[in-house]
């Protein structure tokens, strides 16, 4: 039976969920740590046109903190995140929730192998169908990847291969989804492989390129040995999580099985773990404004008054589900990396500009580091939106200087454009 609830205004669903995600605290600057405990996920991003995108949702809550304190707990000796996948993303997740993962690598493993993929899909498919190919084309290869790292890792995937053949794109392939899709070598679906099932970890990063090593020599003992709960104990835990970081949602936001989901689940496993967090008490059914699906609110969630002033990466968790994203902020949000450039609208690497608990405009960025520049190639105002030109100004003006960079360039053509960079202009 489903109980609808109480019905939460779209204004209180926003407040609530900017409370869960941390946002507007300003007796927290720099509390790295914290923001990390907000966030409950850092997505990572090759795209470095701004900044590493994991980066970002930290300065978003905290504001200025040394970069390298991040890496330092992401790949450091005394890290504190290691790197799976949350959902279908590569992402910094805490330590603590390592055993959380196990099942999802053994499910991972049983995937790979299994004729019909597992409810509980977990690898990429490029992992998927380029070890179902490896294994017929080339019996053994995996355990020759795995000895080699045993024997001399930390390597990187390009480093792992035991003979150095590398395939071309020239070469036949029965099936185009694979590795070699994205120029993935033998040896990257096999080391990638390994890392899936938990085998090997990322040790580190050299140019943002992943470092692989045998779990046990990067991960704590502590950790590893840390008691594995049940796949069901697991998925209640990590549905919590989520559920803490969105502080509202429906069950497809909170699991439901897509990418836009905090953490996919199938779908008769997702209704499954709400209902148990029901009855326990623990999510409380309401209804939300303008939304059809039953929404779910966690219980410690807080409707309080936000004002923040944060410019938000494309990949952070408040703004990741585009849908959720519009029905709270009425806000059309899609990323423009991969759309040619005659067709983007509002620039390339585009952050929304979150000022008070609305998103009031969108400002593509670009980081000239040869020039020590923030540039700034377009600006878009939201209709309707009250001035915000002098608190963008202000936001930029820290933003350059945590990137160390010297200056700010504004070459957006807009109204606001023109507005903001007369204020820069002035200094």
């Amino acid at each position: 039976m489903v109980v609808v609830g109480d019905e939460v205004s779209t204004e209180v669903a926003r407040r609530i969920a900017l409370s869960a995600q941390g946002f507007g605290e300003p007796h927290r600057r720099g509390d790295v740590r914290w923001a990390i405990r907000q966030a409950a996920v850092l997505q990572l991003d090759s795209v470095n046109v701004l900044c590493r995108s994991h980066y970002l949702p930290v300065y978003a809550r905290v504001g200025n903190y040394p970069r390298a304190s991040l890496d330092d707990l992401s790949w450091g000796a005394e890290r504190e995140l290691f790197e799976y996948f949350w959902g279908h993303k590569a992402a910094l997740i805490p330590l603590g929730n390592y055993p959380l993962m196990r099942w999802r690598m053994r499910a991972a493993e049983r995937q790979v192998w299994d004729e019909e993929l597992s409810p509980d899909v977990t690898a990429p498919w490029s992992v998927v169908a380029g070890m179902r190919r490896l294994t017929a084309e080339r019996p053994g290869y995996v355990d020759q990847v795995l000895r080699l790292v045993t024997e001399r890792g930390p390597l990187t995937a390009g480093e792992a291969s035991p003979d150095g053949v590398r395939r071309k794109r020239s070469d036949p392939d029965p099936d185009p989804t694979t590795g070699r899709m994205w120029n993935w070598q033998d040896a990257k679906i096999a080391i990638e492989y390994l890392f899936c099932t938990g085998q090997v970890t990322i040790a580190g990063r050299r140019h943002f390129e992943r470092i692989y090593d045998l779990t046990e020599r990067v991960l704590p003992a502590d950790v590893l040995g840390a008691p594995e709960p049940t796949a069901a104990e697991a998925r209640r835990e990590l549905v919590r999580i989520a559920a803490r970081g969105l502080g509202i949602g429906t069950l497809r936001e909170l699991c439901g099985g897509t990418g836009q989901a905090h953490f996919p689940l199938p779908a008769a496993t997702g209704r499954e773990v709400i209902g148990e967090l029901v009855d326990a008490g623990e999510l409380v059914p309401v209804r939300v404004e303008g939304v059809k699906q039953q929404a779910y609110r966690w219980h410690e969630a807080e409707d309080r008054p936000v004002d923040a002033c944060a410019l938000l990466s494309p990949f952070d968790p408040l703004i990741w589900n585009r849908d959720r994203t519009q029905r709270l902020f009425d806000f059309f949000y899609r990323i423009s990396i991969y759309t040619p450039a005659p067709q983007r609208v509002h620039g390339y690497y585009v952050l929304p500009f979150l000022l008070g608990d609305r998103l009031v405009a969108r400002v593509d960025l670009k980081s000239d580091r040869p020039a020590s520049t923030l540039v700034v190639p377009t600006l878009t105002a939201e209709p309707g939106v009250p001035d915000f030109v002098e608190k963008l100004a202000g936001e930029l003006r820290q933003l350059a200087a945590w990137l160390d960079l010297g200056n700010i360039q504004v070459t957006a053509s807009s109204g606001a454009g023109k507005a903001l960079r007369r204020l820069i202009g002035r200094g």
